[in-house]
């Protein structure tokens, strides 16, 4: 008898224990506020940090790379840029061709571009919301070509930006989100050489 009552008490403390876990985490979850960020928040921060763990380089768990497909140019790139900013009603506010050491190393920045672009409607709509996004602004595009002859365009993650904090109004949400789109699509495109 002493065995069975021993046994069910064991029992009934695991399932509180175990049923716990989860009342704990909805309190952690009250405390931090979890709760009311946009529904993707704790999955976008989940990924940057597992880049982060994996690379141990915060910059790329924070960008987007597409490599430059073999034979284009760094001039290439910025025509096919400046043609296809204006496909995805974006402007290109900026470009400087910072960097070029024609004796690069093979592992060493051979050239180095920056593009900006905007949406000059859209920055409007995000600073009256919070000025802070404009440290996010203007959207950047950054040409890296190395001595190996290898190139990349890389850009700033947008999805923390967009559902890192509570959930946007309904017409900010459809602006970022073609923001987002054309900050892939343009460097996508233009490493094939697509105009």
């Amino acid at each position: 008898m002493k065995k069975s009552i021993g046994a069910v008490l064991l029992a009934a403390g695991l399932s509180f224990l175990m049923s716990g876990c989860s009342t704990m985490h909805m309190g952690w979850t009250a405390v931090t506020k979890q709760h009311t960020l946009d529904d993707k928040a704790m999955e976008a921060y989940d990924n940057m940090f597992t880049k982060v763990t994996e690379y141990g380089d915060p910059a790329r768990a924070m960008m987007l790379e597409w490599k430059v497909a073999e034979g284009i140019t760094g001039d290439e790139v910025k025509e096919s840029i400046e043609a296809l900013t204006e496909e995805y009603n974006m402007r290109l506010t900026g470009y400087v061709k910072m960097y070029t050491k024609e004796d690069a190393a093979p592992d060493e920045v051979k050239e180095a571009r920056i593009y900006s672009l905007c949406n000059l409607t859209t920055a409007k709509v995000f600073l009256n919301y919070s000025r802070y996004y404009g440290g996010f602004m203007p959207c950047r595009i950054m040409y890296v070509s190395y001595g190996n002859g290898d190139a990349y365009l890389v850009s700033m993650d947008m999805t923390l930006a967009i559902h890192g904090g509570k959930t946007l109004p309904p017409e900010m949400l459809e602006a970022a989100l073609k923001v987002k789109e054309a900050m892939e699509k343009v460097p996508e495109r233009a490493a094939k050489g697509d105009f």
